[in-house]
């Protein structure tokens, strides 16, 4: 794997809010539809509110703007950086 082909995906949530099953839920179903295309990704905690989804650390879905996300809206977002093209399945329909 050369280094142009390594995607970092991060999913910062909030320990208040108690957001890490929400999170977790979320990582499982990016590692399943990219195994292939992610080569890492990380849960981070954090406060007051916060629940933001970066891919090679540009920010691509932030709860306090967007609200909480769908998985198939995440997903469409990191196929887009990280294999565009890629057919989601019965998530595009």
């Amino acid at each position: 794997m050369t280094i142009e082909n390594t995607h970092r995906v991060q999913i910062e949530y909030c320990t208040q809010c108690r957001w890490l099953p929400r999170a977790v839920w979320l990582a499982q179903e990016l590692l399943t539809t990219f195994e292939q295309e992610l080569t890492e990704l990380a849960l981070k905690p954090g406060t007051g509110g916060v629940f933001v989804v970066r891919v090679d650390d540009e920010v691509i879905w932030d709860r306090r703007e967007q609200g909480f996300p769908e998985p198939t809206a995440v997903k469409r977002l990191v196929r887009d950086r990280v294999a565009p093209g890629k057919s989601l399945g019965h998530s595009e329909k």
